[in-house]
């Protein structure tokens, strides 16, 4: 997979687990900050508030380098991390997987747990819409009226999006485009001759 593309979920999406009557209801959640997931998990507690258990992970960022697993109160390593393994092997990324456990009387042991937690979360993967984003970096330009041509022939071929444009005397366009293809725009863009400078937002 390209640096700049990662894989993530649309929307919520649920699975059920069941053992030894315990139940395990998974739900996989679309995120992008910590404190979403926080409002996420708060507001999961107070829906199952008589669950025994609540239990999740999550990773962010395209290069999954913010993560986090969380037993609330499981066996060690029991829950928490087997929902993130489900995470890392479908190569996922701004995601929140939490597992609500309602117990159902009889010991599942620490391998009963993994398997379950784990499942319950392989469910919630299976039942999400995955797709693959790219990862866009956006510059403002700023130009004078008599180059407009120019700039609007480099962004027709190149295809950013735009996401603002002012014309005046004094021009500006705000554009947002993948990664891998900035510098190249950026090299078109500067050898227009009264092209001021670029602001990365």
């Amino acid at each position: 997979m390209a640096e700049d593309v990662y894989k993530t979920i649309t929307t919520l999406a649920e699975g059920i687990y069941t053992e030894k009557k315990s139940k395990f209801i998974a739900i996989a959640l679309p995120v992008k900050t910590v404190e979403e997931i926080k409002e996420q998990v708060d507001h999961y507690q107070k829906k199952y508030y008589d669950a025994r258990h609540i239990c999740y992970a999550y990773v962010l960022g395209h290069e999954c380098n913010v993560f986090r697993a969380n037993d609330n109160g499981e066996p060690s390593g029991t829950a928490g991390k087997p929902i993130l393994g489900q995470i890392n092997s479908n190569g996922l990324t701004n995601i929140l997987i939490i597992v609500v456990r309602y117990f159902g009387g009889i010991k599942l042991g620490t391998s009963g747990l993994i398997v379950a937690y784990k499942a319950a979360a392989a469910e919630a993967i299976a039942n999400a819409q995955i797709v693959e984003e790219t990862v866009d970096e956006v510059i403002t330009v700023l130009f004078e009226y008599p180059f407009m041509n120019d700039v609007m022939r480099i962004v027709k071929e190149e295809e950013p999006e735009i996401l603002k444009q002012e014309y005046d005397m004094d021009c500006s366009m705000t554009l947002r485009i993948r990664m891998s293809a900035m510098p190249k725009l950026k090299a078109r863009l500067e050898k227009v001759e009264t092209l001021r400078f670029f602001l990365p937002l």
